[in-house]
């Protein structure tokens, strides 16, 4: 249960039953007092929830666990929902580093030099939760995975040509999913925001986002510069964006309106991939964008989750002679099942046909 309505309709529901089995998850039950005092909660899992110490004391009698809020963190590790851009970046107005965002990254740099084995625990909770909440959003969703570098800077044709590629691939019923942060997963979220909009909207919104092209040297500008978008225009589309503390450096971008973000990279990154259940397209991109290449190589090579899905790699200068990943990926591709499943495209615009191809 994550809501009080759940709660409320669970009591009525196993009135003289008691609560056995169930896990209340985030939901403030302050004002539900004389409710616990006179359920039954034995066998009942209390995650984070805030109480009036009557009713945590009689829970704890009863033989309920309970897992107390945890003060003075600047998230909530047991969180039941996705994380919104105003939630991530409230505070925005006296800087980006009075953020709930930028907060988490600093007790998460002080906790891992530290080494605190609670901290780490805490992490690894929240995770968990937020894997929950993910699973719960993309219920039913056809999802393609959109991969790029940070760099690509606002105002370029690059940075366009992903936008719109965004926009392509939410009109046709895709759910776009990225690793959250700036450069092409920013641009790809945008045009998956600008989906419901006329073409006309896209080009003004990228007209005004060129005036701060990169979070460096300023986050604050960099996210004001979004806002102002959301704020212009709002109600856009919906999409995913799955980025992560470790790199706490690069922020979060705020077109994406379900922010899944870990602690974890690893945790991250396989659950990017693993959730792309109608294909990954590959943009220009690093050491990041290759590793991700072959983190979702591996199992369409093995067959670990099934059939191949999709994957297509834009720009065939960039993956045959600046960062050679395709030769590669065709060599493994070889005479498996995933051969059908991979392909090399010149341009961006050439992305959706490529992906339609290969799901057939």
């Amino acid at each position: 249960m994550e809501s009080l309505a759940e709660f409320d309709a669970a009591l009525t529901a196993h009135h003289g039953h008691g609560l056995a089995g169930f896990r209340i998850q985030s939901v403030d039950l302050t004002a539900r007092t004389l409710a616990l005092l006179a359920a039954d909660t034995a066998g009942a899992v209390f995650l984070g929830c805030p109480m009036e110490p009557d009713a945590a004391a009689k829970i704890r009698a009863d033989g309920a666990l309970v897992f107390p809020p945890v003060p003075h963190l600047p998230f909530d590790p047991y969180r039941g929902t996705l994380y919104s851009p105003a939630e991530l970046f409230e505070g925005l107005a006296a800087g980006y580093e009075h953020t709930p965002d930028a907060r988490s990254y600093a007790w998460f740099q002080q906790t891992k030099s530290d080494g605190d084995i609670f901290s780490s625990m805490l992490r690894s909770i929240h995770d968990d939760a937020v894997s929950d909440a993910l699973d719960e959003q993309l219920v039913g969703a056809r999802v393609v995975g959109v991969m790029g570098g940070h760099a690509m800077a606002r105002g370029t044709r690059e940075y366009r040509g992903a936008a719109v590629l965004g926009r392509t691939l939410a009109r046709e019923g895709f759910t776009v999913a990225t690793g959250g942060g700036p450069g092409a997963m920013e641009a790809a979220n945008l045009g998956a925001y600008a989906a419901p909009f006329d073409d006309a909207m896209l080009d003004s919104a990228l007209q005004l986002l060129a005036a701060e092209p990169s979070f460096r040297p300023s986050v604050s500008a960099w996210a004001r510069a979004a806002f102002e978008v959301r704020t212009k225009w709002p109600r856009g589309g919906t999409s995913v964006g799955i980025p992560t503390w470790f790199y706490g450096h690069e922020p979060p971008n705020a077109f994406a309106n379900a922010i899944a973000k870990y602690f974890a990279n690893a945790t991250r990154e396989d659950g990017l991939l693993a959730r792309s259940n109608a294909g990954v397209v590959f943009l220009p991109g690093a050491a990041g964008t290759v590793q991700e290449i072959f983190d979702n190589a591996t199992p369409n090579y093995y067959e670990s989750r099934g059939t191949p899905t999709p994957m297509v790699l834009v720009d065939r200068a960039h993956w045959t002679k600046r960062f050679p990943a395709w030769p590669l990926l065709q060599a493994l591709a070889e005479e498996r099942p995933m051969a059908a499943r991979v392909a090399l495209v010149d341009s961006v615009a050439d992305a959706p046909d490529a992906l339609a191809r290969l799901s057939r």
